[in-house]
């Protein structure tokens, strides 16, 4: 389970058996789970997250979403 990014308490990660889906990102914090398709980006889903904290997982996400996009390609191949 490589973790991308661990940033304000946020932990951005995929699982190791996942290449044959779609380049997507899981996050967590606390009791919040919540997964990103990245091409295009789209919450796929959002758990027990706060507004503040999923406004705060949308801004991260706008702003990594290169940086996730070449470390799942690096990753997967």
């Amino acid at each position: 389970m490589p973790t991308v990014l661990n940033i304000s308490g946020f932990r951005f990660f995929f699982y190791s058996n996942e290449g044959n889906e779609p380049p997507h990102i899981h996050v967590e914090k606390g009791d919040g789970y919540g997964k990103y398709w990245l091409e295009p980006l789209e919450k796929d889903y959002m758990k027990n997250f706060s507004p503040r904290d999923e406004r705060k997982v949308d801004e991260i996400m706008q702003e990594q979403k290169v940086n996730f996009l070449n470390i799942w390609y690096d990753y997967f191949g």
